[in-house]
């Protein structure tokens, strides 16, 4: 798996090009301050409020920080939780995580007794049931968390539906969670299928411009420094020198080894750009600069068009490269 070297390089037609679907998928944590916080804590309560900033204007959704002055806001304002939109766009089709599976209008509501607008979904069903001038009003979720989502949406109206019992805050909002969750599809370049279809043939194949350019290991559809193509194919062998690593010791959501462990830029022999990967197969504090690894492939039942299928790198025993090797690599 894996072979050749700086020698075996070739120009290759450009193939039809791979796509595949992606999704990216984790919880956003953060905390919030006094400000947000507070904001979020009256939404829990169904009750909304803003700042008033040094030019008097009330400001909704609060921001921290003054934007005139820049200094932190503090003078909270309760507003009504109707108002009238100012401009508005109908959604006929909606995506997943939309506050409805149906059309409804995404519109910027100026509240009564607020000078800005609030982002926010209106119940319409078609474009003809909003406008310009629309008054409306929240309708609040049946349970209340601390946050933007505690107002299910707006409907056309003009009569607040808040319960009498809404005024106690409760605890203050200190952290926010919110889930991300983006689905594109991704179109490999050209360099970068040959690239991936090397991968699922176990070879591991960089590119370069002409025999006297760079090696680019993953290739790069041009050579950076002066934009000439990287079309001339390098098939590299699947071992190299560590240049510069990190000892992960911090454990995290998703982590499927446990710390500590080591990840590491590799210079595979032939190449002139290292990879980042994984050194394994020896206890962490053993990984250096100059360490000789190799890699590490998943059972070829396992392969994929990705550089996951090498598992990881492996010290290969031989004596460390010396520094001037590697230096221009760092």
């Amino acid at each position: 798996m894996g072979g050749g070297g700086r020698g075996s390089g070739g120009h290759t037609a450009a193939p039809d090009v791979l796509s595949a679907p992606l999704r990216v998928q984790f919880d956003y944590t953060r905390s919030v301050g006094p400000t947000i916080g507070t904001f979020l804590a009256k939404l829990r309560a169904r009750r909304i409020v803003g700042v008033r900033g040094s030019d008097g204007r009330v400001l909704v959704p609060p921001p921290e920080y003054d934007p005139v002055t820049s200094a932190p806001l503090t003078e909270f304002v309760d507003v009504a939780d109707t108002g009238t939109v100012q401009s508005w766009t109908f959604v006929r089709d909606p995506l997943p995580g939309q506050p409805f599976d149906r059309p409804f209008a995404w519109a910027l509501i100026k509240l009564d007794g607020a000078d800005t607008t609030l982002l926010h979904a209106v119940d319409v069903s078609t474009p003809e049931d909003i406008h310009t001038g629309l008054r409306v009003v929240a309708r609040w979720a049946d349970e209340t968390i601390g946050s933007i989502k505690d107002i299910a949406c707006f409907e056309p109206g003009e009569t607040s539906t808040a319960p009498a019992e809404s005024s106690a805050d409760g605890e203050p909002i200190e952290v926010l969670i919110t889930p991300v969750d983006l689905q594109y599809t991704h179109s490999a370049s050209p360099q970068e299928t040959i690239y991936l279809r090397g991968l699922a043939e176990g070879k591991l194949l960089g590119g370069r411009t002409d025999a006297a350019g760079k090696v680019y290991f993953p290739p790069r559809g041009a050579n950076p420094t002066d934009g000439r193509p990287t079309d001339e194919i390098v098939e590299l062998p699947d071992r190299g020198i560590v240049t510069t690593f990190c000892i992960v010791n911090v454990p995290f959501m998703g982590q499927r080894i446990k710390p500590p462990y080591v990840a590491a830029y590799v210079l595979l022999d032939g190449a002139d750009i290292p990879v980042l990967h994984l050194v394994l197969g020896c206890d962490a504090s053993e990984v250096r600069m100059g360490m000789r690894v190799e890699a590490v492939w998943k059972p070829r039942e396992e392969w994929g068009f990705g550089l996951s299928n090498v598992d990881h790198f492996r010290p290969t025993g031989e004596p460390d490269a010396d520094y001037e090797t590697y230096k221009h690599h760092l």
